[in-house]
């Protein structure tokens, strides 16, 4: 769960810092307090978009942190996958930075990390619902994923997608090569070319290195040849003195004479005899430099650099870095070729191979339908007894697999499957279901998607979750027992709730206060823990606006007070 949450600079929050407890929290205060700027910092924290709007107006940079405890086993080991690992205090700290020129920082226990692996880490500590989850109930293909989760699909869905990423390749394959005769004429003649062009050529690895070395030293060919001169001279043959190499000769006789004194006497003779054979063979190479014979420069560079240019040409036409790449290309545009002219065999061979890939691939979907299937039925029954403690009493929900179909009426492989998923609904006895996204209101969406998340809770192994503003077109008994259930879903997990319903504020365990102050001429969002009193005045001023009288306040005392009994 998340122990703290801290934020700098972003909008009208200048410096806050929060401390949460287990349990349910609800944060509440007057509208432009600055309650969706928080869930925008802790989107920040997890992944979310960095715009430099974000940062309070003169400042620098904006930063959001918070840490993470007592952290069930599971989420550790997802956790682990990504190089991630709790401190010597058992806590998890992130940290994101951001700057006003737009540059982020991410950092997990003073490491830094790159934005994917904060989101995937993000993903597993945190939930955050808002009316944006709602809409996604309106989206079928979001359908599937949410049983998926539900009925714990994982490894046969990848086991699955396996199978469909190589059936999906021999289709390619078999679409490229089974062509009409004349598209087959244009593409040989194509190829052909190409791989003439290529050959043409006669290209040859390590060729583009040679040349460009060689024209290096064509285009420095005087302050090659007084330089190697002058390194010979120095090394092996010096006039007017004695060389490196003669004066390493007469140490080495020198050595010879102490024999008798110097114990290692023969060991050092050799180092030295070593070293001047060193000293000689570097002045051949040098040597050999100037020894280069060019009879005409000019010419010879102007050689150089048209082949220069024929080789650059063929990497830029075949995507290639360097000759080795060219002539890869060349070896798969033959292949092709071949593959081409043998088109019909070809065909024949990818046929057979699809026949048993998509046998293979139809097993694993099976295997995926069952399960959802069993899933489906089981989610329907307990979201449905979720609907009804929510005031949908005459509400049916049901969650229905159906298979996918081509054309043709057979069998259709998706990336996710052989099946489609939607969520039904039947709002009334006797009405057939339908789909959500055609009947449900906001309110009865809220609801749906607070039944998913209490069945899905434990699926999930998100240790916090966060509702933006749960209470969206409800109210009354309602909004009570949408607070019970929360309460309730906050037994297996952290569960902070933005709200501005005193029903649902007064069934949770702690509450916080989010306000808005002027301090030196600017305004400044804080949020403090309330104390008993401190929670009947804040409830009674969510029932009773600006007036707020005795009977709000003991009304306000005995929703406190009905709320801890139930």
């Amino acid at each position: 769960m998340i122990t703290e949450l801290h934020i700098e600079n972003i909008a009208v929050i200048k410096n806050l810092t929060v401390s949460l407890g287990k349990g349910f929290s609800v944060l509440t205060g007057e509208t432009g307090a600055g309650k969706s700027i928080i869930i925008d910092s802790v989107n920040l924290l997890l992944g979310g978009r960095s715009a430099r709007e974000l940062i309070r107006s003169g400042e620098e940079r904006a930063l959001v942190s918070a840490c993470f405890e007592e952290l069930p086993p599971q989420t550790l080991r997802e956790l682990e996958k990504l190089d991630i690992y709790p401190e010597e205090d058992g806590k998890i700290y992130i940290v994101r930075t951001l700057s006003s020129d737009g540059r982020t920082s991410s950092r997990i226990n003073g490491r830094s990390v790159p934005l994917s692996v904060l989101r995937e880490a993000g993903r597993l500590l945190i939930n955050i619902h808002g009316q944006h989850d709602n809409q996604l109930l309106l989206t079928p293909s979001k359908h599937i994923d949410i049983l998926d989760s539900y009925a714990r699909t994982e490894g046969a869905r990848a086991e699955y997608t396996e199978k469909y990423e190589a059936l999906a390749e021999l289709r390619r394959r078999l679409k490229a090569v089974s062509r009409s005769e004349r598209e087959k004429a244009e593409l040989s003649e194509t190829l052909s070319r190409r791989i003439s062009e290529i050959d043409g050529a006669k290209l040859k690895p390590g060729e583009e290195e040679a040349l460009t070395a060689k024209r290096d030293r064509i285009r420095n060919i005087e302050k090659v040849a007084r330089y190697s001169s002058l390194i010979k001279r120095a090394l092996t043959s010096g006039e007017g003195g004695m060389s490196a190499s003669d004066q390493i000769r007469i140490a080495s006789e020198a050595v010879e004479k102490l024999s008798d004194i110097l114990p290692d006497a023969a060991g050092i003779s050799e180092r030295l005899d070593f070293c001047m054979y060193e000293l000689q063979d570097i002045s051949e190479i040098a040597e050999s430099l100037a020894d280069e014979e060019i009879s005409d420069p000019e010419a010879e560079l102007d050689r150089i650099e048209s082949r220069l240019e024929t080789i650059s040409r063929l990497e830029s036409r075949y995507g290639a870095d360097n000759i080795q790449g060219v002539l890869a290309e060349r070896e798969r545009l033959a292949l092709e070729l071949d593959e081409l002219k043998n088109s019909e065999r070809t065909v024949e061979t990818i046929r057979k191979e699809l026949g048993k890939k998509a046998k293979e691939a139809s097993a694993c979907a099976a295997r995926l339908t069952e399960m959802r299937q069993a899933g489906a039925d089981r989610l329907s029954e307990l979201v449905t007894e979720q609907l009804r403690y929510l005031d949908l009493e005459k509400v049916t929900f049901s969650v229905s697999v159906s298979s996918t179909a081509g054309e043709d009426g057979t069998l259709k492989f998706t990336p996710s499957g052989c099946d489609e998923v939607e969520f039904l609904i039947s709002t009334n006895p006797g009405e057939p279901l339908k789909s959500l996204s055609k009947i449900a209101s906001g309110g009865e969406l809220s609801r749906v998607m607070l039944a998913l998340k209490s069945v899905l809770a434990d699926s999930d192994g998100v240790t916090t979750i966060i509702f933006d503003e749960i209470d969206t077109g409800v109210s009354g008994k309602t909004s009570q027992k949408i607070g019970l259930k929360l309460h309730d879903l906050a037994r297996g997990c952290q569960v902070i709730c933005i709200t501005h319903s005193a029903q649902i504020a007064a069934t949770a365990d702690t509450q916080y206060k989010i306000s808005k102050r002027e301090s030196m001429g600017r305004a400044e969002t804080s949020v403090r823990e309330l104390d008993p009193d401190e929670r009947v005045e804040e409830l009674s001023r969510i029932m009773g606006g600006l007036e707020i009288t005795d009977t709000v306040r003991k009304t306000a005392r005995e929703m406190l007070e009905n709320a801890n009994k139930k």
